[in-house]
């Protein structure tokens, strides 16, 4: 259960981080500030983000639920 929970709690806080970033910079650059731009902004920016930073915590995540699922399950007699 480790893995998963310190992988979402990254991705979590990698969107935190792009969200405070874009709120920060979109007005220096003239650029809208609507919620709904910092959103998706931020869902783009910490998406591509977790994709280079979080390989490790992804491929821990993917080989707990690959090993959780090859586990033979008990038989009900």
């Amino acid at each position: 259960m480790r893995p998963i929970v310190v992988y979402t709690l990254s991705r979590i806080g990698l969107f935190i981080v792009a969200f405070i970033v874009l709120w920060l910079l979109l007005p220096l650059l003239d650029l809208p500030t609507h919620p709904l731009v910092l959103i998706g902004g931020s869902v783009v920016v910490s998406g591509i983000a977790s994709y280079v930073l979080l390989s490790k915590q992804r491929d821990a995540v993917s080989a707990r639920i690959s090993d959780k699922l090859d586990r033979p399950k008990p038989q009900d007699d």
